[in-house]
């Protein structure tokens, strides 16, 4: 046993160590040392089996809490649930879900990570819920470590990259306000929530010049699109004419 794991020897296993309890599979309450005690039988549930290194990982906290395990394990993958905005951490946000039990520890089953609150970049939660609000999302999957339904709040809303390059060609002119300068080009607000890179090579500048050389943040620029990339939402601009 260390600090971050028990092992244990299961039942019918000829003696041998498989099992493994995690930190934070032990307990949602209670430290790993205080319910893992060498010698001590314990009921666990099977989260994962490694059999490249011959381990079963287990969860003590299944058994501490069958209703909100058996809540948990029901739902699926795209699945929509309801709630109530509970809590709003640096973190994310925990969600109060209409249906299943409450969690032991945290404000609601449901959390929400920033990337998921919506499609635009925020940089506050506060932005997009308050607590007491309403909301129905879509159900990612089941955080066995933190005993969470992991959720999504912009899955239920279309993707607006995706409806703005619906069509969109290379070599099409845009016009759009500078947004962030970074070492390798800046960024260009090309329509509500929807911003694009200009490469350093693709500035137009004298080689060598910093993108603050060139443009300043706020500044409204004339570029062209120079790629399109879907599946990881990546637009690419170019000042350079074709």
């Amino acid at each position: 046993m260390t600090r971050s794991e028990a092992t244990v020897v299961l039942d019918g296993s000829a003696g041998c160590a498989l099992g493994v309890v995690g930190v934070l599979d032990a307990s949602w309450r209670r430290r790993l040392a205080d319910v893992a005690v060498v010698g001590r039988r314990i009921a666990a549930e099977v989260v994962a089996v490694d059999l490249d290194a011959s381990r079963v990982w287990l969860s003590m906290a299944a058994t501490e809490n069958p209703e909100l395990w058996a809540f948990l394990k029901r739902l699926r993958r795209g699945e929509t649930v309801a709630g109530t905005v509970a809590a709003i951490e640096r973190f994310g946000v925990f969600v109060a879900l209409d249906e299943g039990p409450g969690h032991p520890v945290h404000p609601g089953v449901g959390f929400i990570t920033y990337p998921e609150l919506s499609w635009r970049r925020v940089e506050a939660a506060s932005e997009v819920v308050e607590i007491g609000q309403r909301v129905s999302c879509e159900f990612l999957q089941f955080d066995t470590w933190n005993g969470e339904a992991r959720l999504s709040l912009r899955a239920m809303r279309p993707d607006p990259f995706a409806v703005f390059t619906d069509g969109l060609a290379v070599g099409r002119p845009l016009r759009g306000r500078v947004t962030k300068l970074v070492p390798f080009g800046v960024f260009v607000q090309v329509a509500d929530g929807i911003e694009g890179l200009v490469p350093h090579s693709e500035l137009g500048a004298v080689p060598g010049a910093a993108p603050e050389e060139v443009v300043r943040i706020g500044d409204e620029i004339s570029v062209v699109v120079a790629d399109v990339d879907r599946e990881r939402r990546r637009l690419t601009l170019s000042r350079r004419t074709p």
